[in-house]
Formats: C-alpha cells, sequence, structure tokens
C-alpha cells in the first residue's frame, strides 16, 4: 500500500494536523505546522472545517514532535470536571489519535477506511467536547469510533440493497456482506481474516472486549445495548471465530490458540 500521509483540518487556531503513515498501516503519528495554514470553507451552520485529503509530503526527523511523556490531560478533567483543565486541540489528538485509528483499522480492516473513521471522530470531538461531561474520555471516543464505523456498515449495505434490481430475491443470510470483508490487515492475517468475517455488531463487541480490553459494562455504554446483548453478541462472536477457523485449517498457528478466553 502506498504513502498515507494525511491532513485534518480544523478551525482551531487554523492548526494544521498531518497523520503520518508507517510501514505498518496500524501504526500512525502526528506531527504539527508551526507555521499558521488556510482552513477549508466553513457552512453557516457549524464552527468546523470540512476535512480534506492531502497529497503526501515528506516528514524529516527534525520536524518529529514527541508527545509529552505527561498525556494527562482528559484524565485530569475526568477527575476533577473543572473545563479549565480541558486539554487543547493539540493534546487531545496527540494523546489519543494512535488509540482511535488502531481501534478504527481493527473494526474496519482495512487503511482507507480506518483513515476516514479517524478524521470522522476527531471532527464528531471537536463539535462537541465543549459540551463533554467528565467520566471516560477514552470510552467516549470508543463509542464514538464504534457507532460511526457501525453506521458506515449500514450505510454501505442500504445503498447495495437499494441499487439491487426489482426482481432481485432479498433472503436474509448470517454471511457477511461484502462490505464486512475487508483486506490488507496488519493487526495479523490470521486474525484480521477471521474478525472480517463476523456480522459488524459482533465484530465490534468482540474487538472492544478481547482486543481493547473493556468490561461487558464499558461495552454495552459503547454500543448503548444491554449487558445481556453485550454477552450474547461476544459470545456469538467467540463462536464463529472458532467455526472459521476450524473451516480454515491454513491458519493453523491462530487455530492452535483458544479463542476469547477473556471476559
Amino acid at each position: 500500500m502506498g504513502n498515507t500521509d494525511w491532513q485534518l483540518r480544523v478551525a482551531a487556531g487554523d492548526e494544521l494536523w498531518r497523520l503520518e503513515g508507517r510501514e505498518n498501516p496500524e501504526e500512525v503519528n502526528i506531527t504539527t505546522s508551526g507555521a499558521t495554514t488556510a482552513t477549508t470553507a466553513t457552512t453557516a451552520t457549524t464552527a468546523t472545517t470540512a476535512t480534506k485529503m492531502s497529497h503526501p509530503q515528506l516528514v524529516r526527523d527534525d520536524e518529529w514532535v514527541e508527545p509529552s511523556e505527561g498525556l494527562l490531560g482528559t484524565a485530569v478533567f475526568d477527575a476533577t470536571g473543572d473545563k479549565a483543565t480541558m486539554p487543547s486541540w493539540d493534546e487531545l489528538v496527540r494523546q489519543h489519535a494512535d488509540r482511535v485509528y488502531r481501534l478504527a483499522y481493527r473494526l474496519s480492516g482495512n487503511q482507507h477506511d480506518a483513515e476516514d473513521l479517524t478524521q470522522e471522530t476527531f471532527i464528531r470531538v471537536f463539535r462537541s467536547v465543549q459540551n463533554y461531561q467528565p467520566g471516560t474520555f477514552e470510552g467516549w471516543l470508543h463509542r464514538i469510533t464504534t457507532n460511526l464505523f457501525l453506521d458506515m456498515v449500514r450505510r454501505r449495505a442500504r445503498i447495495r440493497m437499494e441499487a439491487l434490481p426489482d426482481d432481485y430475491d432479498r433472503v436474509p443470510a448470517d454471511d457477511p456482506n461484502p462490505e464486512q470483508i475487508y483486506h490488507d490487515s496488519r493487526l495479523g492475517p490470521d486474525l484480521q481474516a477471521a474478525l472480517d468475517s463476523l456480522p459488524p455488531e459482533f465484530r465490534a463487541a468482540v474487538v472492544l472486549c478481547d482486543i481493547e480490553g473493556l468490561s461487558y459494562e464499558e461495552i454495552g455504554a459503547t454500543l448503548g445495548v444491554k449487558l445481556g446483548t453485550v454477552r450474547s453478541r461476544i459470545h456469538r462472536g467467540r463462536q464463529a471465530l472458532r467455526d472459521y477457523l476450524a473451516a480454515h485449517p491454513e491458519h493453523s498457528e491462530l487455530g492452535s490458540r483458544p479463542v476469547g478466553t477473556a471476559s
């Protein structure tokens, strides 16, 4: 896959954010431009600007800005509730972009959608951060990213179904639809292939539990579903992973390890 440099322009001090794609598309780093840049045109109803993909740009080693070791901005705000401690846009992106991108990549299974989901997540954050109530900022980001992913899959499925001819026999099927099967994974080809085979709701629950390490209660809050639904989706998702691995013996290394031992 080619160079993955991309930019997110926001109306926060007209600063420029560039997420620099590394050789592994699951890894993303952030650099900032010291010079003021022009933002894209805003609409009359929002203070944010549109996202814009940029042409690839090289980033020299001396331009790289290491994140601060004391990345506690959102944690301090969650603990105190004092809006004076709300971190700047700079700190928000530096602290959370890696986590958001990796979650988006694990959910979507491909670099392009992960980039789009990451941009959309931070646009949502920028639009509503002043209304955020202290709680768990990372959990809020999980919820935004996961819901954007599910919305994307449902939107694509709806568009595809509307494009079918009138005489098409629309028989429900449990098999993943084309939008659920993504490629070019770097989480581990065998593991990502197994995850990609899951329906999106099951995939989200399994990723949040077994990869992100969220509790059932946190997953329920993230997905907006009851605890029993969370347990059911995780159980059925794990079973589907086992079935997939059993049907694909070429993934013997992953298949030899237990699936879904976390709770």
